[in-house]
């Protein structure tokens, strides 16, 4: 997968992935469309204390290391599984812009890209992680979820990521009260997730996009 470095409106970084023609994130703003999607709409909508985060495409990291940076801020215990077919490497993830190397939460986030695949990985009292390398089409969930981050790429370029049968498969894996966010909110896109069996409301997006949505599964 051929990937070129883009400054997106905020500053921040993301990759162009030449294939599919579209970028790791919002050319608005890579970190703040991550803030507001999952962070804010997703993470902090739940007032649980110990949650358990499925996240579909591990991208560049940024959605994890902003999770575990609100980890250490709160306390609260998150365990975190990211499911990723084409990692990036270190040559990579190393020019990514995310965090000043003076920052506390830069050596985190180096760290997060440093763990090992397929394995659970203690990175603090409030921070665990799996990165599962496998095909979401395919992939085996190993858990049970509080929140789901649904972060493929869009329908546009990857339609096979946002079937009926792919959002049963994630309804399946989560527990009654979970809530899965995405940045799209297309019209398929809502019914496919309705027809899994999630209640779907439709909330403002980040700068950029009108909406996006939040998913709730009720039983």
């Amino acid at each position: 997968m051929k990937r070129s470095i883009k400054t997106t409106a905020d500053g921040s970084h993301t990759f162009h992935v030449t294939e599919l023609g579209e970028s790791y994130h919002s050319m608005h703003g890579a970190k703040q469309e991550s803030l507001h999607v999952f962070i804010n709409e997703g993470l902090r909508f739940l007032s649980l204390n110990n949650i358990r985060i499925l996240e579909t495409g591990f991208g560049t990291g940024l959605n994890a290391a902003l999770t575990y940076m609100e980890a250490e801020k709160t306390g609260r215990k998150i365990n975190y599984h990211s499911v990723e077919l084409y990692p990036l490497n270190p040559s990579e993830y190393l020019q990514l812009n995310y965090f000043e190397k003076e920052d506390p939460f830069y050596e985190a986030f180096i760290r997060i890209h440093e763990c090992r695949w397929n394995r659970n990985v203690h990175l603090s009292d409030f921070f665990s992680i799996t990165k599962l390398r496998q095909n979401l089409l395919s992939c085996l969930f190993p858990g049970k979820y509080d929140l789901v981050y649904f972060d493929a790429f869009s329908p546009r370029s990857q339609p096979e990521l946002w079937t009926e049968e792919i959002f049963k498969k994630v309804h399946n894996a989560m527990i009654p009260g979970a809530v899965l966010v995405t940045y799209c909110a297309k019209g398929k896109v809502r019914r496919n997730i309705e027809k899994s069996g999630l209640s779907v409301e439709k909330i403002p997006g980040p700068p950029g996009k009108r909406e996006m949505i939040r998913a709730v599964k009720l039983s």
